[in-house]
């Protein structure tokens, strides 16, 4: 590799429009590293790490915290997707600036011609400011009445393409890791169980809006058919019984 292939902290931070201090500080918590030491000690990004920065700052576009966007990546994905989505959301974006322009263009020319705008034309710009089921909601259905599938929709959809990562790529890896945990034999009470079951809550509240008849609904669909709501194999989804037991006492144990 030559020195070309490196960048120092210092260059890919003005490359990236990134501060030195938050490349610092992804470092430190293992989001993104230097993969390479230079002869006189220097830590310097590859290739490779640019690769993962994309990935770090394209899914923090779709509104991923930095904690999920570890877990994503460590969990995997499909990259392609991930150029989709992001392509996906910056067209949208620049249509809604386009949308806006032309109606801000129309409030300039009343302004301009002396004339007040028109309500209509207010509310307009406002707005442009502002801004078949699947086996899992079958179970669903038997369930969650009608509103109750509506608001897990409505705030699935308020949450466009990170609907994706969170449901399909982070919540499974940190049921992995929790079952990991498990079978290493790393009691309930155990920090970090309790941390993974805290994020599978703030998850839950996210898609539930703290509704405790949803959550209820979503809980008993799960325990009802785990391989339908999961996504796994009938044989995958076998254990999952115990590992909810496992969650459970973990949620107990918190303070």
């Amino acid at each position: 590799m030559t020195v070309s292939d490196t960048w120092k902290v210092g260059a890919l931070a003005e490359a990236s429009g990134l501060t030195v201090r938050t490349l610092h500080h992804w470092d430190t918590v293992g989001l993104l590293s230097p993969s390479l030491r230079s002869a006189g000690g220097h830590r310097e990004y590859t290739e490779d790490d640019l690769v993962r920065l994309y990935q770090v700052l394209a899914l923090r576009s779709l509104g991923l915290g930095l904690e999920s966007i570890s877990l994503c990546l460590d969990g995997g994905f499909d990259p392609a997707r991930l150029v989709r989505d992001h392509l996906a959301g910056v067209e949208s974006s620049l249509a809604a600036l386009g949308a806006l322009r032309q109606r801000l263009v129309r409030l300039d020319d009343e302004l301009s011609a002396g004339q007040a705008p028109t309500t209509t034309m207010l509310l307009d710009a406002l707005r442009a400011i502002g801004g078949t089921g699947t086996a899992s909601e079958e179970v669903l259905r038997r369930h969650l009445d009608p509103d109750g599938i509506q608001v897990l929709r409505t705030r699935a959809a308020a949450l466009g393409p990170a609907t994706h990562y969170l449901l399909e790529v982070e919540w499974p890896e940190l049921y992995r890791r929790a079952e990991r945990l498990r079978a290493a034999g790393t009691p309930p009470t155990d920090r970090k169980v309790r941390r993974l079951v805290a994020r599978m809550d703030e998850l839950s509240a996210l898609f539930t809006g703290g509704d405790t008849t949803v959550s209820a609904g979503v809980r008993g669909a799960w325990h009802e058919d785990p391989a339908a709501m999961s996504g796994e194999t009938p044989a995958a989804a076998d254990g999952w019984r115990g590992l909810a037991e496992y969650l459970e006492a973990a949620r107990d144990a918190r303070p």
